[in-house]
């Protein structure tokens, strides 16, 4: 069986390899001049494979039709991915939240192991070859690509060309064209696991200020859009971190485009009456000193002058002098910061992207079109996204080897379904 992998990003090599080891002879197209140029990427460049938790806890970061993703992922899970590394000579590491990373912390292990095992599995890559269109028989199954009008004869054809996330390394939706062309329908696509822009300007004093176990509340009007708690950055045009780009894939979903409030609490470890014993133990110690000079142990320095500045309490103001009014709006302030977003970073800012090819028109077993028979999908073309921390790169991977591994003659695909239904 001749099968043609398009792209050669985490799920197409994943694709490839699950054919090739079915005994498929495999091309594998990727427009760029290497492989894995956004795995390179992943992960701050260390490229963080997956996420060692538990399965249920798994699904439930999944943001995007969760459902659709139980036949790929228990097909090639997680452990499968960390052992399939592993044995192939890229030892892992688990890391704080579970996440999962090569011990040598360099992406570019991950891609090795990868080109390597295509290599020995005789898969034939071609770079610089960027498809342009589909054929297909006369029936309306699939029977190849066109790349730069040259025709690829296949028998199988699986599409993982990506989304519109980080569009330098050749992810620019133009498959998705193509299968709209062809019938299929395009969930619209929205940047995802991206920083926040917020109306307020805090750029210029709060830029590189990055906060630790802070809480994260998103709101529309009373509406709860995300909770969180964990890490934050300031940036010069809002606000971006783990728990950001958490918050940001919720927002994407309804809210894309409109204003909302942010809540942050500086203090979620403390309630409002621990937090005021706090600061009157703090203002006792230093009840000679000014506003602005007391509050060094509640608040990095950099973050001291907003603070001050939005509890409206005066900064030469003694200490001692402060009210109880002012002092009990300090604390909610640093329990309720509020901020307004307006809207998120864009693609080219976005870990993933939202959206992509509706996926009740592909089969959740097999990957394969409902619309063109033969024709697979896999990773970030299909309308499936999760949160951060190694859990999309799993995606890709499990969609990928299951395409891959549905890639059989019609004998052993018949059984497959069989057992499977």
């Amino acid at each position: 069986m001749n099968v043609i992998v398009v792209g050669g990003g985490a799920a197409g090599m994943m694709a490839a390899v699950a054919c090739a080891k079915n005994g498929a002879k495999v091309q594998l197209l990727e427009r760029n001049e290497k492989l894995g140029k956004k795995v390179y990427i992943t992960g701050k460049g260390r490229c963080n494979v997956t996420n060692a938790c538990e399965t249920e806890d798994f699904l439930n970061q999944i943001v995007s039709n969760k459902k659709f993703m139980y036949s790929s992922f228990y097909h090639f899970d997680n452990r499968a991915v960390m052992a399939f590394f592993e044995e192939a000579g890229c030892p892992l590491k688990i890391e704080r939240g579970n996440r999962v990373f090569p011990v040598s912390d360099h992406s570019s292990d991950i891609i090795k192991v990868l080109a390597k095992t295509l290599e020995k599995l005789g898969v034939d890559i071609r770079l610089h070859s960027r498809v342009t269109d589909l054929l297909r028989k006369e029936d309306g199954s699939i029977r190849g690509v066109v790349v730069e009008e040259k025709h690829l004869i296949a028998d199988r054809v699986i599409l993982a060309a990506g989304g519109c996330s980080y569009p330098v390394t050749g992810s620019d939706g133009s498959m998705w064209k193509i299968l709209v062309h062809y019938g299929h329908t395009l969930v619209e696509p929205k940047p995802a696991l991206v920083p926040f822009v917020l109306k307020e300007d805090y750029g210029k004093e709060l830029q590189g200020l990055a906060l630790k176990n802070v809480n994260l509340l998103v709101k529309e009007g009373k509406k709860k859009i995300f909770e969180g708690f964990g890490e934050m950055l300031f940036t010069h045009f809002g606000i971006s971190g783990p728990l950001v780009l958490s918050a940001s894939s919720f927002y994407a979903k309804k809210y894309l485009g409109k204003e909302i409030d942010c809540y942050l609490d500086l203090k979620p470890a403390l309630t409002e009456e621990q937090l005021d014993k706090r600061i009157i133990r703090e203002f006792e110690e230093h009840q000679n000193k000014q506003f602005k000079n007391g509050l060094d142990k509640l608040f990095p320095a950099k973050l001291t002058p907003v603070m001050v500045r939005l509890s409206g309490i005066s900064p030469e103001k003694k200490v001692n002098e402060i009210t109880r009014e002012e002092r009990k709006h300090l604390v909610y302030l640093i329990k309720n910061w509020k901020m307004t977003v307006t809207g998120t970073r864009g693609f080219s800012e976005a870990i993933v992207t939202q959206g992509g090819i509706a996926v009740k028109e592909v089969n959740p077993s097999t990957m394969e079109s409902k619309l063109i028979p033969g024709l697979y999908l896999a990773g970030e073309m299909l309308d499936i996204d999760a949160l951060t921390g190694g859990y999309n790169i799993q995606l890709a991977w499990s969609t990928g080897y299951l395409a891959g591994d549905s890639c059989r003659e019609k004998e052993t695909e018949n059984k497959i379904r069989k057992e499977t239904s």
